[in-house]
């Protein structure tokens, strides 16, 4: 969370490198990574008023003294809610901080009651603390720069590792719709990392993604809602 409080959404440093067209919407600073698009996915689901600012994942962006103005970790997404808590502006980064905030805010995607919401937040955690930081670490040793490593056990490490939270996922899933009963905000943080084992790594044949039956249904049903038809273009990469 930004420290500083502000008056509205003009008073915040990152509005000088990407100003609002509509101050009174969440505006979303993000790009379409699987991190990225949890919080376009989890605003299109909602139905809440935002507006998207492309954030590219070049050091000219996500290193800008504008944007670390709002996230010092200089990692996307982040976001600020002209109407935030006691109606003040609020700035928000760590995609699984903003998935809670907005799942509270309205009331929706984290349970119905109190023992499901704390399912709902462990299975957040989990993918935040191990799906996610896993399955990056499996793109960088398999598609992308670590590829090129000649030593073969931190490449081998991570596709064990990810067949694991595979297993993890597909057992849990089993006679499940979604992770804790309605769909949720735990969705919404773990359907887009399984995603991206084929769409980003192309890692399926050495994880064994096809086999993990569970998964790849889970993806699939996960991925025709058009909410994440449509939050996995936004903001728009070109």
């Amino acid at each position: 969370m930004s420290e500083t409080r502000y008056a509205s959404v003009a008073d915040f440093p990152i509005s000088k490198r990407w100003p609002a067209q509509h101050p009174d919407r969440i505006q979303l600073y993000s790009f379409p990574t699987p991190n990225g698009v949890k919080v376009s996915i989890a605003l299109e689901e909602l139905g809440l008023p935002y507006e998207p600012h492309k954030v590219t994942l070049s050091d000219a962006d996500v290193k800008s003294p504008e944007f670390l103005s709002l996230n010092p970790n200089n990692k996307i997404p982040a976001i600020i809610d002209p109407n935030g808590p006691d109606g003040q502006p609020i700035g928000l980064f760590e995609s699984g901080a903003i998935l809670v905030y907005l799942a509270q805010k309205t009331g929706k995607l984290m349970g119905k009651t109190e023992a499901e919401k704390l399912e709902v937040l462990q299975w957040l955690m989990f993918q935040m603390g191990g799906v996610g930081p896993m399955f990056g670490q499996l793109g960088f040793f398999y598609a992308f720069a670590g590829k090129e490593i000649e030593d073969d056990r931190p490449r081998n490490r991570y596709i064990n590792e990810a067949k694991r939270l595979l297993n993890v996922v597909n057992t849990r899933l089993e006679g499940r719709d979604w992770i804790v009963n309605d769909f949720s905000i735990a969705d919404i943080a773990i359907a887009p990392w399984l995603t991206t084992i084929n769409k980003f790594y192309k890692a399926g044949d050495v994880t064994g993604f096809d086999s993990f039956e569970n998964v790849a249904a889970y993806v699939e049903r996960f991925n025709a809602r058009p909410a994440a038809e449509a939050g996995w273009k936004i903001p728009a990469r070109d």
